[in-house]
């Protein structure tokens, strides 16, 4: 009875262990398997990031027992968006899919401590209702981390004011989080190597009319009015904020909460200027300027002296009309009032 009881234990103690064996490799071999996909997946996109769903995110993340072998960072994207300007999804898209290329480049030799130890995805509203709830997601742009250890709720979400370095803030929050190297980002030439060649085959069969249009002085280069529409055309730009509207992609104008069919030219407020009214402000910045040009540079060689009040007083009126304007505009905007004052010794 005693040996019974001996050899029923050693069988017992036997089967613990080939069950926690068999346990182990098994999840070893579906964490392995699973990178296996996510490379695979990962080759077959032309930027890196793999698209993913409510089932693939349930097979990669739900169905792997932490620790994974892998982090997954997650671009949370809807089409219906990209409309919204202020948004910037797709540029945000197109930055996200800079970062993936950049990491594959830069990590693709197997050696190499960070290869295939972050994937990026991204997933779409409509396709991936049930993720987005569970990851708690209700405002765009958002990004999330998911490391080897993380359930969906607690991984690393991307904070909002680091979108602005785009591709680098990205790269950024990757290696401060995850202890990987990123490496240089990689940014798609401007001109692909076709188009170069193109210009510079159109530049040498061009050259030799340029240089004899140039040698005989009838060139655009030689005639003054380019100049002067040249150098209105900067200092209107340069007023306008037209610098402002293209580095922060500002739309021209907005269409109104309350009536979607009114567009809104104005907005009033000083944390955002649209498009339309840097426009309008820099148009009558323009006529001063164009008027005090006119004044000190034309109207001193006219003779007749009646012209030159007329002209002058026509002048002021239109110059103080614009000015008051702008004033008026800046108030409506900020709040803050222009008010003039006579000098003290007038007093």
């Amino acid at each position: 009875m005693t040996s019974f009881r001996t050899l029923t234990l050693t069988h017992f103690f036997l089967f613990i262990v080939l069950f926690s064996s068999v346990t182990h490799n098994v999840s070893s071999d579906s964490g392995s398997d699973r990178v296996s996909e996510l490379l695979e997946l990962q080759s077959r996109s032309k930027s890196g990031v793999i698209h993913l769903d409510d089932h693939s995110i349930s097979r990669f993340l739900k169905s792997v027992k932490t620790p994974r072998p892998y982090s997954l960072l997650l671009f949370f994207d809807a089409t219906q968006l990209h409309d919204k300007q202020e948004l910037h999804l797709k540029d945000l898209q197109k930055e996200f899919g800079i970062v993936a290329s950049s990491f594959i480049t830069n990590n693709q030799d197997p050696s190499s401590p960070s290869h295939a130890k972050i994937f990026f995805c991204d997933i779409e509203f409509k396709e991936s209702q049930n993720s987005f709830a569970s990851f708690g997601v209700n405002a765009l742009p958002h990004i999330r981390l998911i490391g080897p250890n993380h359930g969906l709720k607690d991984s690393d979400q991307m904070d909002q004011g680091d979108f602005s370095r785009l591709a680098e803030s990205m790269a950024e929050f990757i290696e401060s989080r995850t202890k990987l190297v990123v490496g240089p980002i990689h940014r798609p030439p401007m001109f692909s190597r076709n188009q170069i060649i193109f210009a510079v085959i159109a530049w040498l069969v061009w050259l030799p009319f340029i240089v004899k249009k140039v040698l005989s002085g009838k060139t655009l280069v030689h005639d003054p009015k380019l100049w002067l529409s040249g150098a209105v055309f900067v200092y209107f730009f340069s007023v306008s904020g037209a610098m402002h509207n293209i580095i922060r992609k500002m739309p021209m104008f907005l269409a109104d909460r309350n009536d979607p069919n009114k567009l809104v030219f104005f907005y009033q407020g000083s944390g955002m200027q649209l498009g339309a009214e840097g426009f309008a402000v820099g148009f009558l910045y323009t006529i001063v300027g164009v008027l005090l040009a006119l004044v000190t540079r034309g109207l001193v060689k006219v003779r007749n002296p009646t012209v030159q009040r007329l002209v002058m007083i026509i002048a002021l009126f239109v110059s103080f009309w614009a000015v008051k304007k702008v004033v008026y505009l800046d108030n409506w905007k900020t709040g803050y009032g222009v008010h003039a004052f006579w000098p003290s010794s007038w007093q």
